[in-house]
């Protein structure tokens, strides 16, 4: 019986909420990002006009709660934890408080929801056919504005919450919006227990490539072979010129083709004052590979190790 009463006061979490628009009978889902899929994890009933979620969690996840199909479907992410949560799904303006992850994220969210109250209206008056360029580009610049803003609130959420599960969360998600120099001293922050995040740790490693193919650094060496299967290094070539391009392309990319006109003609120029330009291809198929060098008329040094996305140079 001992053994039964501690296993009843397990704490758990326990979510209620609501849905905008929702009727009762109405469906909603608590879901997880799988892959770039959402996958379902638990349903519930809406009664009375609320809907609950009850359960345990080891650890604060960030998951979804989804309701409704098609251009009628909502749906917002917040942090799954032990607790008491209140959801409220809506169409503009989401919440999800109660706890402390939730109570930090909402903070965050909040922000965003203004930004994005702004944006709407301008993004709404974008289709009507009779604004001038002049009223287009005003309306481009305040979008490009708000862009802004919403990166900086972004920034300033993670560098607030970087200790937490918030912060490692936003990190993992919207890095890219970041600076490698910003980034590093971010990552040294993060406690112990959230190292172990997959996409922290290719982050890592983003971070050291950056730092290693940084201005000021010396290049980084790789091997491959020549169209003629000779073994070269990137080393063979650069410092006997002013200037060497390492041009990263793949017969199969359609933009590096229609620039490809651009570079024969900036080598033919400037080959003889000092440019050198190396190719490095993406490419899987030795024939397309040698076949798109006598079409577009590349007559620089090329190598390859045919490992399309995977290779070795472009890593």
């Amino acid at each position: 019986l001992g053994m039964v009463a501690c296993g009843g006061n397990k704490p758990g979490y326990v979510i209620t909420g609501t849905v905008e628009g929702a009727a009762d009978g109405d469906t909603v889902f608590l879901q997880e990002v799988v892959g770039r899929q959402l996958s379902k994890l638990d349903t519930a009933i809406i009664k009375n006009g609320t809907f609950t979620f009850e359960g345990v969690q080891d650890s604060a996840v960030n998951r979804y709660v989804t309701s409704g199909t098609g251009n009628e479907a909502m749906l917002m992410d917040f942090f799954l934890e032990n607790g008491k949560i209140n959801i409220a799904l809506t169409k503009n303006n989401d919440s999800a408080t109660g706890t402390a992850n939730n109570d930090a994220y909402q903070e965050i969210r909040n922000k965003i929801n203004a930004l994005n109250q702004k944006a709407q209206p301008i993004y709404e008056s974008m289709g009507n056919a009779d604004m001038t360029e002049e009223q287009r580009a005003e309306n481009m610049k305040a979008l490009e504005g708000l862009q802004n803003e919403l990166g900086e609130v972004y920034k300033e959420g993670i560098k607030k919450n970087i200790t937490n599960p918030v912060g490692v969360h936003l990190l993992s998600q919207f890095n890219y919006i970041m600076d490698y120099e910003d980034i590093e001293p971010l990552l040294g922050q993060i406690p112990e227990q959230y190292q172990s995040n997959e996409r922290l740790a290719r982050l890592k490693e983003q971070v050291e490539k950056a730092k290693s193919t940084a201005i000021g650094q010396k290049f980084v060496n790789f091997s491959m072979e020549n169209p003629e299967g000779k073994t070269v290094q990137l080393s063979d070539f650069i410092g006997k010129s002013k200037y060497t391009l390492v041009d990263f392309w793949a017969s199969w990319c359609g933009p590096c083709r229609r620039e490809m006109p651009n570079l024969v003609s900036a080598y033919k120029e400037y080959k003889d004052k000092g440019l050198q330009i190396v190719g490095v291809s993406l490419d899987r198929d030795e024939t397309s590979w040698k076949d798109a060098l006598k079409t577009l008329n590349m007559t620089w040094p090329q190598m390859s190790d045919l490992k399309f996305w995977n290779s070795e140079g472009a890593q």
